[in-house]
């Protein structure tokens, strides 16, 4: 006993001395990293500018366009998520865009979008429509890769002249997909769903409840994807000078899943004009360089060229000496409770901005960005109320669509003077998911039996145990009272009455035309739009822009501006691969400890590859 005792002391203190060890080392190697880079920056004026003139442009985005870039609580972790985690502002992209094709001495502009993803479908057809435009004012737009999917190539299509490389792949697969349906799982697993969604259209629990999909999830999914695919065709098709029917042709008989090699598609695809041709790397650098002319001071033989993030930083910063302000505060993604992260529409710090600028005296009117298919009850609650104490001091409130603003994200518009919506947001969803799985039968099965003393009729209850009718009742009642909330809500922030917005709910997602002929939204346009509406009503000549977003501190900024202008990546790349099924399986058991009532719109998300 002795030996066991002095062999587990002596392991003790041999791992304290190694965790000390590892922490000092981690400690110096942090601040031997932070040392030399602020040292860097003392020492030096960062890269030299680059004369654009002569150059061609070269706009490669990777990472994900969205309306408003954002960080985790974790800054540092938010810096070396890797490039997917990446965020390029689409104002910023529009801004870019725009201003090159005023600059004369730029002769092109290079795309590449096939490391790029978009927040969705809307901000994608706004992207490409810019790049449109581009081509339109006469600027030469050439796009190149060695892969081009849908969104890519939607981009793409919109240039002057459009490469693969020979053993590359270009693949449109559309819109749409599969999503499980996993009712008989969860009776194998003895797990019981009590559904008590409101609206008949609200189908966001049903993959749980159901072996199959719904026919009005189908209704309405189809009522979305046949508009915006229809769209993108006809923007593909335009730019090619072909018509809408080539692509779907090229859409339904040439897929590339394995994003390589994909001759046959690429043969078909140069035979119907729906590329130019293809270019191996070292043919197209050299046509590049026969187009634009040899870059002397290159280390190696290339073309003359300017990263989009050099050209960026050169441009003028928008200043303007008004005291008239007009806040833009943007709600992007999940709405939860807790920080503003990726992905993640945080209460907490959405409502901190919302503050911020009506206690700003200088603040006349908000724009509230919406792209968000919803989320937590409580969470959009505390949106609104913020948005409502704004409005009770005579601040006008325009509310601009994203590409969702469904479920909580109506709800959170409810405040709004004025709505505007791009015609292919997806909007409405007016209803609430809930669904509370039990196990009272797996329970049984294993052999777990409770019992026990409660003061209260239901006050042992978890979901490990039957609902009985009474407790039926309540649940009930809960999902019912919460949609009553948010009809009326709709029902008084649009002028109608209950009944006829009862009547357009149900859950139900709306295309943004749609969503303008029901009264769901006032008019269609996007935030520039809704920024100069906001101007009219609030009656101003002169103003400014400012646009909220997460407040960095001293350290961080200088972290950040450091890593930016001395183009340093302290990345690692990690890949992290999941079974769909086990994934959703997972969530559903960590659900059934607290489940939710949601105000959230699943059917309304579409993905492009």
């Amino acid at each position: 006993m002795n030996v066991l005792r002095s062999i587990f002391a002596w392991l003790g203190r041999f791992l304290d001395k190694a965790r000390t060890i590892m922490l000092n080392l981690g400690t110096a190697i942090v601040l031997i990293f932070f040392t030399v880079l602020i040292i860097g920056a003392l020492t030096s004026s960062g890269p030299k500018a680059v004369d654009p003139s002569g150059r061609v442009l070269f706009i490669d985005p990777q990472g994900i366009v969205v309306d408003q870039e954002v960080f985790g609580s974790d800054f540092l972790t938010s810096l070396t998520a890797g490039p997917s985690s990446d965020q390029i502002q689409a104002r910023d992209l529009v801004k870019l865009i725009r201003a090159v094709a005023d600059h004369e001495s730029i002769p092109a502009v290079f795309i590449d979008f096939s490391s790029a993803g978009f927040a969705g479908p809307t901000t994608a057809i706004s992207i490409a429509k810019e790049l449109k435009a581009l081509r339109e004012s006469g600027k030469r737009v050439i796009a190149y890769s060695d892969l081009m999917t849908t969104s890519s190539y939607l981009m793409a299509s919109q240039a002057s002249e459009v490469w693969v490389h020979p053993v590359g792949s270009v693949s449109i697969q559309g819109l749409g997909g599969v999503r499980p349906y996993q009712k008989e799982l969860f009776e194998n697993l003895k797990i019981n769903f009590h559904n008590y969604s409101q609206g008949d259209f609200k189908s966001a629990v049903e993959g749980n409840t159901r072996t199959e999909m719904s026919e009005n999830d189908r209704l309405q999914r189809e009522a979305l994807l046949n508009p915006i695919w229809s769209e993108m065709k006809s923007l593909m098709a335009e730019g090619r000078g072909i018509k809408s029917n080539d692509i779907q042709a090229f859409a339904d008989n040439y897929v590339g899943f394995f994003g390589e090699a994909a001759m046959g598609n690429i043969a078909y695809a140069e035979a119907n004009n729906i590329i130019d041709g293809t270019k191996s790397f070292p043919e197209f650098r050299q046509y590049m360089i026969e187009e634009f002319g040899l870059d002397e001071g290159a280390d190696s033989e290339t073309y003359k060229t300017i990263s989009f993030k050099e050209y960026f930083k050169q441009l003028d910063k928008d200043m303007s000496d008004s005291d008239n302000q007009i806040a833009v505060i943007t709600a992007e993604g999940a709405i939860m409770p807790g920080d503003i992260a990726p992905g993640v529409a945080g209460a907490n710090g959405v409502v901190k901005q919302i503050r911020s600028a009506h206690e700003n005296e200088n603040t006349k009117a908000i724009v509230f960005r919406v792209n968000s298919p919803g989320g937590s009850i409580i969470a959009s609650e505390m949106m609104r109320d913020e948005l409502s104490a704004a409005k009770k001091k005579g601040i006008n409130i325009v509310v601009s669509m994203g590409d969702y603003a469904a479920s909580g994200g109506v709800y959170i518009s409810t405040p709004a003077d004025y709505i505007f919506a791009e015609p292919t947001t997806i909007t409405g969803s007016i209803g609430v998911a809930i669904a509370i799985p039990t196990l009272e039968d797996a329970m049984d099965y294993i052999g777990v039996n409770y019992d026990g003393v409660v003061t209260s009729k239901h006050g042992g209850w978890d979901p490990t145990q039957a609902i009985d009718d009474d407790l039926d009742k309540i649940f009930a009642a809960w999902g019912a009272d919460a949609y009553d909330r948010f009809v009326n809500f709709v029902a008084d922030s649009r002028s109608q009455s209950y009944e006829d917005i009862n009547k357009i709910a149900g859950g139900r997602v709306w295309i943004a035309t749609s969503a303008k002929e029901i009264g769901l939204i006032d008019e269609i346009g996007g935030i520039e739009n809704a920024i100069a509406y906001a101007a009219s009503m609030a009656e101003l000549d002169d103003y400014q822009v400012e646009y909220y977003g997460q407040k960095l501190s001293p350290e961080e900024l200088i972290i950040k501006e450091l890593l930016e202008n001395f183009d340093i990546s302290i990345r690692e790349t990690k890949v992290l691969s999941v079974l769909d099924g086990i994934a959703n399986l997972y969530e559903t058991l960590v659900e059934i400890q607290q489940p939710k009532a949601l105000f959230t719109c699943q059917d309304c998300m579409i993905d492009l590859d």
